[in-house]
């Protein structure tokens, strides 16, 4: 398949405008900078007084990027109105240059998730919604439209770091889901929601969680939700990066990783194929195709290690992997010729 890029200018004015945006966030900065250390990573939170409550916000992990942003929070708070104008006319030019917009339904729903503090808490937009917004990292235009489109949104985090951030949103995601006309579709056995139908379409939000073998609902603290846990999971949503959704001067959300989500898609495409997801299945491969050849083309090296961890995950991971490529000769080439 031909692989078109973005002009250059596009590609410019994306990066600008997330740049913008992680700049605009940093600017919300209210007081003290905390540091919390877990596992060997060090939190950062915002530690600011309320009367005479302490409060603390989760900022991210204190990465240099994050921490030089902080550095800056007051002159960039001060700047706030000549970045937002930018960030207007930059979504306005990705628009002329062919980016793939986000509908309306879908864009009210990531904005008012994400100002409720959704990705900021570790949550990671994934599914088709995600793989649609791959368009601005990659810098290419996608083959076929239809490979971007869908009716559902997912969104996953870990179920440990969910309980070890000591946060939690601002607004529910249930309450926001039902004001914006989604009905909650408990569980048949449990009663448990992770899911909501919108009432008026077909759309379907769900939240997900990485399983360990144990494929059961579990909390999700800091989103406030439950979600289904799944294997496989996992390897899909570390070390996410964040990205721009095109709704109004843009929404500032988190997306897995390029090379991840195509290694991903080759296993879900297994775990699918011949059940009732049949369609899902070759929508997964064609996904992963198309990503492959970018990525073997652009980023070769990191393609190369997503794969190498995947394979070495284990012999069902192997199989299922296999499994799929047998059925995609052409990316299977592209693979082989990575070793």
């Amino acid at each position: 398949m031909a692989i078109l890029s973005h002009s250059r200018a596009a590609q410019v004015a994306y990066q600008d405008l997330l740049r913008l945006h992680l700049d605009e966030a940093a600017s919300q900065l209210i007081g003290s900078i905390e540091e919390r250390t877990r596992n060997g990573r060090i939190y950062l939170y915002d530690k600011f007084r309320i009367g005479s409550e302490m409060k603390s916000r989760y900022l991210g992990e204190g990465t240099a990027e994050l921490r030089a942003r902080l550095k800056r929070a007051a002159a960039l708070k001060a700047a706030g109105e000549e970045r937002r104008s930018t960030m207007a006319r930059l979504a306005r030019v990705l628009r002329a240059e062919g980016f793939i917009g986000t509908d309306r339904d879908t864009g009210s729903l990531l904005l008012a998730f994400a100002r409720a503090g959704v990705f900021r808490l570790g949550g990671t937009l994934i599914g088709t919604a995600a793989y649609a917004l791959l368009q601005g990292d990659l810098g290419v235009r996608f083959g076929s439209e239809e490979l971007a489109q869908t009716g559902d949104i997912d969104f996953a985090s870990f179920e440990q770091l969910s309980v070890a951030l000591g946060d939690e949103v601002e607004e529910n995601p249930g309450d926001i889901l039902q004001a914006l006309k989604f009905d909650p579709v408990p569980g048949v056995m449990d009663r448990q929601v992770w899911k909501w139908r919108q009432s008026r379409g077909t759309a379907m939000v769900e939240f997900l969680t990485p399983a360990f073998g144990d494929e059961s609902v579990k909390p999700l603290p800091a989103l406030g939700v439950s979600a289904q846990a799944l294997n496989y999971l996992n390897f899909l949503i570390a070390e996410p990066i964040p990205a721009v959704a095109l709704y109004r001067s843009g929404v500032l959300v988190q997306i897995p990783r390029p090379e991840r989500f195509a290694i991903h898609k080759l296993i879900v495409a297994d775990r699918r194929q011949g059940g009732p997801d049949q369609a899902k299945s070759r929508k997964d491969r064609g996904q992963a195709a198309f990503l492959i050849e970018v990525l073997a083309e652009d980023r070769p090296d990191d393609l190369r290690e997503a794969y190498e961890d995947a394979l070495s995950r284990g012999p069902r991971w192997r199989e299922r992997l296999e499994a799929s490529l047998a059925r995609m000769p052409g990316t299977a080439e592209i693979l082989r010729a990575l070793e």
